[in-house]
């Protein structure tokens, strides 16, 4: 064999080698099936949580820093109580139940007026009827009023008539004495059933609920009040206080703390 026949065969493996190695990178470049992946479904949204409803003063409270943005209680359930305010970054909101009460209901106006606060005040029926000059100045100042029942029965336990009564004749009464009807329902102690909150919406009110409960109404001290608010309130905190139903001065002093304190941490108060 001459040199020229032995270097013409190499050329021909060589070309031969080469076009093979063109044809598996090819193949290799090409989807091992023509059929496209499915694409990735979107999952569903989860509720937010929420504090779950307790008896009055035993609400699990919150402990987020200020400024974290509360749950959004819109897309969980839209019938259902109010726990948070959604207002913007800092604003919360401070609730005061079972007055008037001529001996506190006085005291805590005068610190909320020292210190430009607007706060809720969530007034029982049998109260207002014995304190309608209070429940003006309430009003006078600004501060919203809602229903929180004729006798502060728990409604969880009553039927759908004693549930209207009790619910129409506090509405009635504050219409009466202030001129403006509530749109605010507040059941005592956080006991909601569907029968209530299908007579809140029969009446145009809006179940409103709490998010910071310092368990003033058992008086476990002011400094444990003081303690138990500035640690688990929050953007969005909806603060629950009394200023009836009983002994209210530890509630008083401790305001008197809390106030200018969550004032100076960047706090502003709104109503619900």
């Amino acid at each position: 064999m001459t040199d020229d026949s032995i270097a013409s065969g190499v050329s021909r493996r060589v070309l031969l080698s080469l076009g093979g190695l063109t044809l598996v990178s090819a193949f290799a470049a090409t989807p091992a099936s023509a059929t496209p992946l499915p694409s990735p479904q979107p999952q569903p949204q989860q509720p937010p949580p929420r504090p779950a409803p307790g008896r009055e003063g035993e609400m699990l409270g919150d402990s987020h820093p200020l400024g974290v943005t509360a749950p959004d209680e819109s897309a969980a359930n839209r019938h259902g109580p109010q726990y948070y305010v959604h207002k913007g970054p800092h604003a919360i909101a401070l609730t005061i139940d079972d007055g008037p009460d001529p001996r506190y209901t006085p005291q805590v106006l005068a610190l909320l007026h020292r210190y430009g606060i607007t706060a809720t005040f969530c007034q029982i029926g049998q109260e207002i009827r014995r304190h309608p000059a209070l429940v003006r100045e309430v009003a006078a100042q600004g501060h919203l009023l809602a229903n929180h029942t004729w006798t502060h029965a728990d409604l969880a336990r009553e039927g759908r008539t004693a549930i209207r009564e009790e619910i129409t004749r506090t509405s009635e009464i504050l219409d009466r004495t202030t001129g403006t009807r509530p749109v605010l329902f507040r059941a005592p102690y956080g006991a909601w059933s569907s029968r209530v909150l299908a007579e809140c919406r029969a009446q145009g009110l809006r179940p409103l609920d709490w998010s910071v409960d310092p368990r003033d109404w058992s008086r476990p001290g002011t400094a444990d009040i003081v303690r138990t608010i500035l640690r688990t309130t929050r953007t969005g905190s909806i603060i629950l206080e009394h200023d009836g139903g009983g002994n209210r001065s530890q509630t008083v002093a401790a305001l008197r703390t809390v106030l200018p304190r969550l004032l100076d941490e960047g706090y502003h108060f709104v109503t619900p």
